[in-house]
Order: C-alpha cells, then sequence, then structure tokens
C-alpha cells in the first residue's frame, strides 16, 4: 500500500509541475507577440504624409531652357544681326508652344516672390517668345506691321495670357518693363521681329546673367554702323529712331541720349565727353520681317 500511495503521490506531483511550467512559459508568448507588434503600432503613430514627388516641388525654370532650345534651333546669329526661319518654326512649333505653356502657368503670386532680375528675364522673353508666335500665327507676312490693319496694332492684340488674364505685347513693354523696371537697356533685347529692330538674342535671358547680357545686346547694336554711327567731319551722332521714339528712357537720373551711347560707341574718351555737343540724327528703321533667306 505504501508504494501504491508512493507511486500516486508522485504522479500528482508530476502533474502539478507541467502546470506551473505552462503558466510562466505564457507571458513569455505573450510578450513575444506584443514585440512583434510594436514596429506597427509605432509606425502608425509616426506616419506622415509623404512628400510630394520632386517635380511637383520644383518652380518656375529660370533657367528658360526651353526657349534657349527654339532660339538655338531656330535663330542665325551673324554679327550684330539675326534672323529668325519662321517657315521651318511654323512647321515645328511644339518646342516653342511648350515654353510658352510654361509662361502662362505662372501665378501672379508665383510672379511677385521673382527677384527683380528674374521678374525681368522672365519679361523679356516672354516679349520675345510672344512675338515669335504672333508671327509664326500669321506666317507667311512681309512685316509685324502687316498683322495689324488701319484701326489696329499687332502690339495690342490679345492673343495670349500672363497670370490668368488676357495679355498684349505692348502692355509687356510699355506698361511694365519701361514703366515699373526703368532699364533702358531693355531696348537693345526685346525683339519686335523687325530688321531695324536690336537683334534677337540667341540664348534666352537669365537672372544670373541678365547684366551681362543687357551691357552685350547695347554694345553690339550700338557699334552697328548700318544703324548707330558717329560723323565727325559733320558733329553729328546718327542713333536709331529707337532713341528718338524713347529718348525719355535714357535720360533718367540727369542723363542725355548722347552721355548714354558715348561710351558704347567710342572708347575714346575725349570724343565721349564731344558727342554731347554733337547734332543727333536719327536713321531710318527698316520694319521688314527680320526673315532668314
Amino acid at each position: 500500500m505504501n508504494l501504491k500511495y508512493l507511486l500516486t503521490f508522485l504522479t500528482i506531483c508530476s502533474l502539478s509541475a507541467t502546470s506551473m511550467a505552462d503558466q510562466q512559459e505564457k507571458p513569455t508568448n505573450s510578450k513575444t507577440e506584443t514585440v512583434s507588434e510594436q514596429p506597427v503600432g509605432s509606425q502608425k503613430q509616426n506616419d506622415k504624409p509623404e512628400a510630394a514627388p520632386e517635380e511637383a516641388q520644383v518652380g518656375f525654370d529660370q533657367t528658360h531652357g526651353r526657349f534657349t532650345e527654339v532660339l538655338k534651333n531656330f535663330v542665325i546669329v551673324s554679327g550684330s544681326k539675326s534672323t529668325v526661319n519662321y517657315k521651318a518654326l511654323k512647321q515645328s512649333p511644339a518646342q516653342l508652344d511648350s515654353y510658352l505653356e510654361q509662361l502662362s502657368a505662372v501665378t501672379k503670386n508665383e510672379y511677385s516672390a521673382f527677384s527683380r532680375e528674374q521678374k525681368l528675364a522672365f519679361l523679356i522673353n516672354a516679349y520675345n517668345a510672344f512675338t515669335l508666335k504672333l508671327i509664326i500665327n500669321h506666317y507667311p507676312v512681309k512685316s509685324i506691321k502687316d498683322i495689324g490693319g488701319l484701326f489696329s496694332s499687332p502690339w495690342k492684340k490679345e492673343f495670349f495670357k500672363l497670370w490668368g488674364k488676357d495679355m498684349y505685347l505692348d502692355k509687356i513693354e510699355h506698361k511694365i518693363l519701361r514703366k515699373k523696371f526703368k532699364e533702358p537697356r531693355i531696348h537693345f533685347a526685346v525683339n519686335c521681329a523687325s530688321i531695324g529692330c536690336p537683334a534677337l538674342r540667341g540664348e534666352a535671358f537669365t537672372s544670373e546673367k541678365l547684366n551681362m547680357q543687357l551691357e552685350e545686346q547695347t554694345q553690339i547694336f550700338l557699334t552697328d554702323e548700318s544703324r548707330n554711327f558717329i560723323n565727325k567731319t559733320s558733329k553729328e551722332v546718327h542713333l536709331s529712331k529707337i532713341f528718338d521714339w524713347f529718348e525719355g528712357d535714357f535720360e533718367k537720373g540727369g542723363s542725355t541720349v548722347a552721355k548714354f551711347v558715348a561710351p558704347y560707341m567710342t572708347s575714346d574718351i575725349d570724343l565721349q565727353k564731344q558727342l554731347e555737343s554733337y547734332e543727333i540724327e536719327h536713321t531710318d528703321y527698316d520694319w521688314k520681317l527680320n526673315e532668314a533667306k
């Protein structure tokens, strides 16, 4: 009997030990499950909206790269003059249209945040690019003035949008560029699609190079003796009609037309001073289309 009781007692002890072992393992299993879930719970708490794709965060292309491509492909620069292959541009306008869409997509708030140089480059390029568009819209023409009529002007045609509003070329040049920036060198940067106009530059204007580009354009135009030259014998300075039409733009800050043109037309300091007493005559302005032949 004692042996029977002993065996029974041992069996009970064994079962009790097994039960206790099971109970000790449960917290371990529970802890393991908690650890495996923690990263998921932590991730939910720390979730933030993903950043927008890089393309969506980039603003307006201040390099005006697409317009430079247009100019490289369709403008032929030769010395102080340039011509445009309007026929080819009319046949392949995709690059130009893409750039014009970029310009028109800029909001007034975005433009307001531009620096002064960025605004100037934007407006000069817009004027030149939309002038190209105006020409190919009506090509073939012999002159930009043929696009207008007796009671209309090509420069007052509202054929594009800027800042969500209908816009025309005269407004860019006279009501914004000339009025708000008072930068006389813009007259040698904007191009009216005519032979008499300063050359259309073979690259877009950019804020980083703007001063250099404006200086170069002014120098190129004023040393083109087919439109601007000095006659020492008659003591006359012959200048483009630009200096007649916009004389006041070159007289800001107590300057004069003669003082403005002198350092661009000659490096002779004595002659520069003499020009102030020279008579100013204006050369004929050629309105024929600046078309590559």
